[in-house]
């Protein structure tokens, strides 16, 4: 393993040809940016997809979850195969089905068909996005590579944010009678697009010596991921029934399976889907850990605000979206100062990303006590906006302190790591502040439950902050 780790010679003659010019980094960053997008875009559209389909709350849930879980459980292999068969080729592979997913998802005749459409989704976006990281970490070096993952980070949470807002927009918009279809519809031609740029532009790159695909523990990071997100996602709607419990107290057992396993392979040469040797590296394992609550807070906070301004305010799908504008605004402003930043001060950024994010969210909150149900766009503003700087000084640093250390040989590996934790952590705030939440609204009404949440939210951030103090202080 060590070799693996430390030959970087052959990994730049044959993994990086030629360079990534300013087109393909937009490629690549478009790639990046669709499947989070999609992630978020249901959000305000949810209501008006039930009452179009007839769907339960129950099947509603599984639009967002199945998509989330089958991204979640499958990006680690994709990471693999890009690093076996090539990036660029898994890269247009999965930005291809990802398109045609879509016009699946756009033409569902009803719930079902949507959610089948909707996992199919979530796993072409798995093997097109840890090729963005890899390629970007293969194919750049130097203060190139910094300028390229810091707006890597900036684009996952522009994205995020953005989602959201597109959502709103598309379905008051009601294109030729679309309706909520064409929050999955409008990929079709981005799509287009990008394959078109993507032939022109990335360089193929893979792994000097690609390690085959590790069938036993990609079986069991799939089961451990499922015992998780499934019952969390789904038990609230089902009612807490018995096989939940069960699923949840097999997780552990599960995890500790997939990392014996793992163990195992590495001790007898063999290579693991998840070599326990990248998790010695500092940088990594002290970013994921971060990752993991500001990744919770963020989708949780984006899920319930859509449905309390919706369900409680009596906003539409378009104030809604908007509410959270100032927010994006705010994001793109000034992760645009972040490598700057972050070169004079290092890590020390997250932890005053941290502290303005906490800001952020007290804003909300007060907002929230004071003036419901009549809060929108200029209540929220100063809150929304303060949280949104602070998460741009937060998320495009972590990311870049994660991989800063990854050598291109394992790029897939150590992209497709980070974007699995990014997405189940994301999964994991939908469905446990998101089940807060809606557990609150009967016994609390709409405000007060969203007030606990935020409160809970705001648990979360003075987590990241207290862990943002063990990340190393230098930037690489």
């Amino acid at each position: 393993m060590t070799e693996t780790l430390t030959t970087p010679a052959p990994a730049r003659s044959v993994a990086a040809p030629r360079a990534l010019g300013s087109l393909g980094l937009f490629t690549v960053l478009l790639g990046a940016a669709l499947p989070l997008i999609d992630f978020f875009i249901v959000n305000v559209a949810l209501p008006t997809m039930g009452r179009d389909l007839a769907a339960s709350e129950s099947v509603l849930e599984l639009v967002v979850a199945g998509y989330g879980l089958a991204y979640a459980v499958l990006l680690v292999l994709g990471g693999r195969l890009g690093d076996l068969f090539g990036r660029r080729r898994l890269f247009l592979g999965g930005m291809a089905a990802f398109g045609l997913t879509s016009l699946a998802c756009g033409l569902a005749p009803d719930a079902w068909s949507l959610v089948a459409a909707r996992v199919a989704q979530g796993a072409s976006a798995a093997a097109m996005v840890p090729q963005v990281l890899a390629t970007i970490q293969s194919s750049t070096e130097g203060p190139r590579r910094a300028k390229a993952m810091s707006l890597y980070g900036a684009t996952a949470g522009l994205a995020m944010v953005a989602g959201q807002i597109l959502g709103g927009v598309l379905v008051a918009a009601d294109l030729a009678g679309s309706g909520w279809r064409s929050v999955f519809l409008v990929n079709v031609p981005v799509v287009a697009v990008g394959l078109v740029l993507a032939v022109r532009a990335v360089p193929e790159t893979r792994s000097p010596r690609p390690d085959p695909v590790d069938g036993p523990g990609t079986v069991l990071l799939a089961a451990a991921l499922l015992t998780l997100l499934v019952p969390l996602t789904e038990g609230r709607a089902a009612g807490w029934p018995l096989w939940t419990w069960l699923s949840l107290a097999s997780f552990p057992l599960v995890t500790g399976a997939f990392l014996a396993v793992e163990r195992r392979a590495d001790r007898q040469g063999r290579t693991p889907l998840v070599p326990p040797s990248l998790f010695a590296l500092t940088p990594l394992r002290r970013g994921l850990t971060l990752m993991v609550p500001f990744s919770i807070g963020f989708s949780g906070f984006m899920f319930v605000i859509a449905v309390a301004l919706q369900s409680g305010a009596g906003l539409g799908p378009v104030s809604a979206g908007l509410a959270l504008a100032p927010m994006a605004v705010a994001f793109f402003l000034v992760s645009l100062a972040g490598p700057r930043l972050v070169t004079r001060f290092g890590a020390r950024v997250v932890t005053a990303g941290a502290v303005v994010h906490g800001v952020g969210v007290v804003l909300i909150l007060l907002a929230v006590r004071a003036d419901w149900p009549d809060v929108g766009f200029v209540a929220l503003l100063p809150g929304a906006a303060v949280a949104g700087a602070g998460q741009a000084l937060q998320l495009p640093v972590v990311m870049r302190i994660v991989m800063s250390e990854v050598p291109p040989a394992r790029a897939g590996v150590g992209s497709g790591v980070m974007v699995t934790t990014q997405q189940t952590a994301l999964a994991l705030g939908v469905a446990t502040l998101g089940t807060l939440f809606l557990s609150l609204v009967p016994g609390m009404g709409v405000r007060d439950a969203l007030v606990a949440t935020l409160a809970v939210q705001l648990g979360g951030v003075v987590v990241t902050g207290l862990l943002s103090l063990r990340l190393p202080r230098t930037v690489g």
